[in-house]
C-alpha cells in the first residue's frame, strides 16, 4: 500500500481541525454550564479531542486489508500490565489472539506547559515499560512483537516556543535540554522514545489554536513527521491483512 504525502497531509489537517473544534465546543459547553475547569484543564478532561487522529489511523489500517472486527477504538481497549492490572490504550488491533498494534495519543495546550510536561512524559514512558514487561512475561503473544505508536500534538504559541531555564543544583542536565523550549523538549522526548525502542515510531505535531481550526499544523522534525509514522504503521499491519 502506497501512501501519497499530499493526500495524507489533507487527512492530517482534517484531524487537526477536528481537534480544535472539539476542544472549542467542549470548553464552550463547560462555560455555559458554569462548571468550567480551571485554566486549560477542560482540554484534558473533556476527552475526544484526538478522535480525528484515531479515525485517521483506523482508516489507514482498514486500507491495508485488516477487517474492522480486529480494530478497537471505543471499547475493549484494556491490555494487561505488569506493574498494574490493566492499561487502557487509545486504539488496538487484535487478530487471532495476537496483539498486532497499540496506539497512544496525547496533546497539550497552554498555559501550564511546565505543570504538565513531566506528567505527559512519565505517562508515555510508564505505559511503554508496562506493556513491554507484560509482553516479556507472556501476557499476550508468544514471539510476535506488537507495534507500539505514539502521537503527540502541542499548541503552537509563545509559551511553548519560549526557551526554558533548567535547574542544576547538583549535576548538569544533558546539553540538548539547556534553554530548550517546551516544543523542543517534546520533540526530543518523542525522538528518544523511538531511539530507546519504547515505541516503534512517534509523530509530533504543533498547531496554533486559530489557524488550527482550519487544519493548519507544523511538523518541527522530519523524523517525527506523520508520513513516517504512517509508513511504519502500514508496513507492520499489512503483514496481518485478511
Amino acid at each position: 500500500m502506497k501512501i501519497e504525502s499530499t493526500v495524507l497531509n489533507r487527512r492530517v489537517a482534517k484531524a487537526v481541525g477536528s481537534y480544535w473544534s472539539t476542544r472549542q465546543s467542549q470548553s464552550a459547553k463547560q462555560a455555559s454550564s458554569g462548571q468550567r475547569d480551571q485554566g486549560a484543564r477542560s482540554a484534558v478532561t473533556g476527552g475526544a479531542q484526538m478522535d480525528g487522529f484515531i479515525g485517521l489511523i483506523t482508516e489507514l489500517i482498514l486500507e491495508t486489508g485488516i477487517k474492522q472486527k480486529h480494530i478497537f477504538y471505543n471499547t475493549a481497549l484494556e491490555l494487561p500490565g505488569f506493574f498494574r492490572p490493566t492499561k487502557e490504550w487509545d486504539l488496538l488491533v487484535v487478530q487471532n489472539g495476537q496483539l498486532v498494534l497499540a496506539l497512544e495519543t496525547k496533546s497539550q495546550i497552554g498555559p501550564s506547559f511546565g505543570n504538565n510536561f513531566n506528567n505527559r512524559t512519565e505517562e508515555a514512558m510508564g505505559s511503554a515499560l508496562d506493556l513491554w514487561t507484560a509482553f516479556r512475561e507472556g501476557a499476550f503473544n508468544k514471539t510476535v512483537r506488537p507495534w507500539l505508536g505514539y502521537i503527540f500534538m502541542l499548541e503552537d504559541c509563545d509559551g511553548s516556543r519560549r526557551p526554558v531555564k533548567v535547574k542544576e543544583p547538583h549535576f548538569k542536565v544533558f546539553p540538548e535540554f539547556v534553554n530548550a523550549s517546551y516544543a523542543k523538549r517534546y520533540e526530543i522526548f518523542c525522538r528518544k522514545l523511538v531511539r530507546e525502542r519504547h515505541y516503534n515510531t512517534a509523530a509530533f505535531l504543533t498547531s496554533d489554536q486559530t489557524a488550527g481550526l482550519n487544519g493548519k499544523f507544523d511538523e518541527p522534525a522530519e523524523d517525527l513527521a506523520f508520513l513516517q509514522f504512517a509508513k511504519s504503521l502500514v508496513a507492520h499491519v499489512s503483514a496481518y491483512s485478511d
